[in-house]
């Protein structure tokens, strides 16, 4: 089959662009065989490739990345592997008890598994932190989100913690918010510092990985699976699919996947003034108390002190956006800063980015096997981190014939639901993404 598009994300990563030069690995250049194929390599491929290596460590690897490591999604997400229920289309975030329940199970797991690496790979604090994460507050109703959200994970016997303002503030360096929801089991991650160093410590003499290789046609013969590149081909008698959304530019899920846009805006470094003026703690991440608010995260360390702005949604579905649509968040990027730090104006953006998300209508992934010896880690559903790597994780155990009670617990979900047909659901999507936005209020 012809990949029917190649992935284009608009401005730069920037997560990515403060860390120092990065190790590039070789493009394909020949026709190479392997005992396992990956396409894709960030959170999902390179959690495949990690398993499919514990399981298998007398095997060769080859992952296949479009890009360079870090360029694409994983170098342009907010950086939570979260590991409670995040539904991006609930006002609380939780859904229903027994299946949250399952996701939290799977999430620690993933989470789990990532930080076995971060250690395994000596990629430090920065790369991988297991700090927990704030849902913050700016309003009533942001109050309201919050206190609703910890009413469910009462129900689900999970420890949490109310900020008040004066803890906000204290944290934060800014009176804005009104309170925040703090829950200890999240991981703060410097996303491209991690999936950098992964893909470099998976490096050996039996995984390879391939830059600036995209896949242009995946055909099956013979009982192996042949990826062909622009500049060679790698034939392998399974392969994994991990590229998200793209799983519909191969063929797959087809009229089933929803392709979405978030934006988000990276300061320049403040100077050693500004850090003083701004006060509180130097590294801090709050996602919103209403999901279609402001993601904030304070930063610290390479690339110096900095903060990150990222909020609006776009449906997309041809999986492009053009450089006007960053220009015309900017202003609600800038005025969401302008808000919440009054006391550093004059702080400019030096990075504006859009990153993107494939979720499905009832918040499934699409996953498991998809033909004889092809498997599929894609559709996060705004989790890239968290799910992605539970995705690929799990999709090797699916690809080896292991059996365990999360593999079984993913395939047990249904397919992702099909969408409506366009216009429709481009109208549809867009037009309740602008209305959550509406109603978010403050907390946008």
């Amino acid at each position: 089959m012809k990949v029917k598009r190649l992935p284009k994300d608009p401005g730069p990563a920037a997560w990515n662009a403060i860390l120092p030069e990065q190790t590039l690995h070789p493009e394909l250049e020949d026709r190479q065989n392997s005992d396992w194929l990956v396409i894709g390599a960030g959170f999902a491929g390179l959690a495949a490739a990690r398993r499919l290596s514990q399981l298998w460590p007398g095997a060769s690897i080859t992952i296949l990345e479009a890009r360079q490591v870090a360029q694409g999604p994983a170098g342009r997400n907010s950086g939570f592997m979260i590991d409670l229920p995040h539904d991006l289309a609930s006002d609380d975030y939780g859904g229903d008890l027994e299946k949250d329940l399952l996701q939290i199970r799977m999430n620690r797991a993933a989470i789990a598994f990532a930080r076995s690496a971060a250690e395994e790979y000596g990629l430090g604090a920065e790369a991988f932190s297991p700090s927990g994460k704030i849902n913050a507050a700016a309003s009533a109703k942001g109050m309201k989100h919050n206190i609703d959200y910890a009413a469910h994970l009462k129900k689900l016997s999970e420890p949490y913690r109310l900020f008040d303002a004066g803890r906000m503030s204290a944290l934060t360096g800014t009176s804005y918010y009104s309170g925040g929801l703090y829950t200890p089991g999240a991981a703060m991650i410097q996303p491209a510092l991690f999936i950098r160093g992964v893909a470099e410590g998976l490096v050996s003499n039996r995984v390879h990985l391939f830059e600036n290789s995209p896949v242009v046609s995946l055909e099956r013969d013979g009982g192996n699976w042949t990826a062909q590149t622009p500049k060679g081909a790698v034939t392998a008698p399974k392969a994994i699919l991990a590229v998200n959304g793209h799983a519909e530019s191969f063929g797959f899920f087809e009229r089933q996947l929803m392709h979405v846009f978030t934006y988000a805006s990276m300061t320049r470094e403040l100077t050693a003034q500004e850090v003083i003026k701004l006060g509180g703690e130097p590294v801090w991440g709050c996602t919103p108390a209403d999901p279609l608010g402001t993601t904030v995260r304070r930063i610290s360390g390479t690339g110096g002190d900095r903060i990150v702005i990222r909020n609006r949604f776009t449906y997309n579905p041809s999986m492009e956006v053009d450089d006007a649509r960053i220009r015309s968040v900017a202003s609600d990027h800038d005025n969401a800063f302008a808000n919440r730090f009054p006391m550093l104006a004059g702080v400019e953006m030096e990075y504006r980015w859009g990153g993107r998300l494939c979720l499905s209508r009832n918040n499934v992934p699409a996953f498991g096997a998809v033909e004889e010896g092809l498997y599929a880690a894609c559709c996060q559903n705004g989790l890239g981190t968290a799910k992605g790597t539970l995705s690929g994780m799990l999709a090797a155990e699916c690809a080896t014939g292991l059996h365990s009670e999360l593999l079984d617990g993913m395939l047990s979900q249904p397919e992702p639901q099909r969408l409506p047909p366009e216009p429709f659901a481009r109208i549809g999507a867009n037009a309740v993404i602008r209305w959550g936005e509406y109603k978010a209020g403050m907390e946008l």
